[in-house]
């Protein structure tokens, strides 16, 4: 296979995975200004570089004409690099490292997809105690120590054992 044999297959690959990239749903993801610009920056340069494998590096080379050669330098020359260049054999790359990484990738996506479920009701349990504690923001003014207490009993029974055991915090 030629070299530019196998940046064909790079760039049908590039083109395949950027294909694949769920880049608004990534995007909803992220949460910072920050990260959104990074995102985009990375996006953009993602695009530029599948861009380049599809226009530049996906055209065949053009044929040497050696007869021009020939004519400029002579024939005994222009022999000598015709013969070498069509000695040249480029290796096909064989991947020894995929399988190598596979299986921790794998379950790493395992791992990371465990992580997101927690973060999830994490975030579920955060925005439940906001919603808590901005409805407590509202009525703090007007409620009485029994309201407060009813809602946290643990608190309650904290300051009835401490009066109970004639603790009075100094």
């Amino acid at each position: 296979m030629s070299g530019n044999g196998v940046v064909k297959k790079v760039s049908d690959a590039a083109t395949k995975a950027g294909k694949a990239i769920d880049w608004d749903g990534l995007a909803k993801m992220l949460v910072s200004d920050e990260a959104r610009k990074e995102f985009a920056n990375l996006r953009r340069t993602f695009e530029d570089v599948n861009h380049q494998l599809q226009t530049k590096f996906s055209q065949e080379p053009q044929p040497i004409d050696w007869e021009y050669y020939k004519k400029g330098i002579g024939s005994k020359v222009v022999d000598m690099y015709k013969e070498a260049y069509e000695s040249i054999e480029i290796p096909k790359y064989v991947d020894t490292v995929t399988p190598q990484y596979k299986p921790k990738f794998d379950a790493l996506l395992v791992e990371m997809k465990e992580a997101e479920k927690a973060s999830l009701k994490e975030s579920e349990k955060i925005e439940k105690e906001i919603a808590e504690m901005k409805e407590m923001k509202k009525k703090i003014s007007t409620m009485t120590a029994d309201e407060y207490f009813a809602k946290h009993p643990e608190l309650k029974q904290k300051f009835d054992d401490e009066i109970r055991n004639d603790y009075w915090g100094y």
